[in-house]
């Protein structure tokens, strides 16, 4: 199966995408430029409907509005192409940003940041009241993250230690607690990135300089991979109507010379596997 090309904004880091489930469509960012896009299957219609403030993150709310999560540690409400403030800064991630997040079961949101010259990144908690909560500190790079579907274990990848992680997750408290190595990457095949997973318990692992997704049983074993006729493959996400479609954003579009033609561009493919919906943030609902 070859990944389709939907559409080519020659994104420099494109990440996150998310099937909007209200709207029938996906959104994704291309991080350095501040920009985040959407796309409607239903029409071909695309377009960039964000422009602004880095945004590391976001997850759909339960209202169907969009949770930004940005630098200097800010995070917003975007609505009608409106951004209120839920957050307008974290002291000490003033000169980083968010990276990678996502919605927990109960509405909140597991958010990581960069590291910065002094220190490693950190993983943060966000609840629905809008407290804040450091999960992990010492991490590489926070990255794709992911549940099991009896809710009791959180996958959580470290790109640079090149390991994807399994917590003991407790749905009820948010804590998560007893970190194993789940996968871990071979050296020179890739870093793994943004995650999944989907109906069948597997794990969807982007690889960063792999030209690849990887595919993981729950056992951590690797079952398959697709090639990408790019370097850069960041991350995925499943959505259509049936959940068997795979967007896949990709990075480098600044460098289309070194990591492909369509570097940075927005991909799907369709394997017959069904995913898992994301769940809704229910920050300040």
């Amino acid at each position: 199966m070859q990944p389709e090309l939907i559409v080519d904004y020659s994104c420099e880091t494109g990440e996150g995408p998310l099937w909007h489930p209200m709207e029938k469509r996906v959104y994704w960012t291309d991080i350095p430029a501040g920009r985040v896009f959407r796309y409607d299957p239903g029409t071909g219609m695309h377009e960039i409907c964000y422009t602004g403030d880095v945004v590391g993150g976001f997850t759909v709310q339960a209202d169907g509005s969009l949770l930004f999560f940005m630098d200097r540690g800010a995070i917003g409400v975007w609505r009608n192409g409106e951004l209120t403030t839920v957050i307008e800064e974290i002291p000490d991630e003033r000169e980083t940003r968010f990276n990678d997040v996502i919605a927990d079961p109960e509405g909140r949101v597991f958010c990581g940041t960069m590291p910065t010259p002094e220190r490693p990144g950190r993983l943060y908690r966000l609840d629905t009241d809008g407290t804040l909560h450091m999960v992990l500190d010492e991490v590489g790079i926070s990255n794709g993250m992911g549940f099991t579907a009896d809710r009791r274990t959180m996958y959580f990848t470290d790109t640079p230690t090149l390991n994807i992680y399994r917590f003991d997750y407790d749905r009820y408290t948010g804590d998560i607690s007893n970190r194993q190595v789940f996968a871990r990457a071979a050296k020179d095949d890739g870093m793994p990135d943004g995650m999944t997973v989907d109906a069948l318990g597997c794990v969807w692992s982007a690889r960063w300089d792999g030209h690849c997704l990887v595919r993981y049983t729950p056992a951590g074993v690797e079952e398959r991979r697709i090639a990408f006729p790019v370097r850069k493959v960041s991350s995925l996400t499943f959505g259509g109507e049936d959940c068997t479609d795979m967007y896949v954003t990709t990075a480098g579009g600044n460098i289309k010379n070194e990591d492909g033609e369509h570097a940075g561009a927005l991909f799907r493919l369709n394997l017959g596997i069904r995913g898992v919906p994301e769940f809704y943030s229910r920050i300040g609902l």
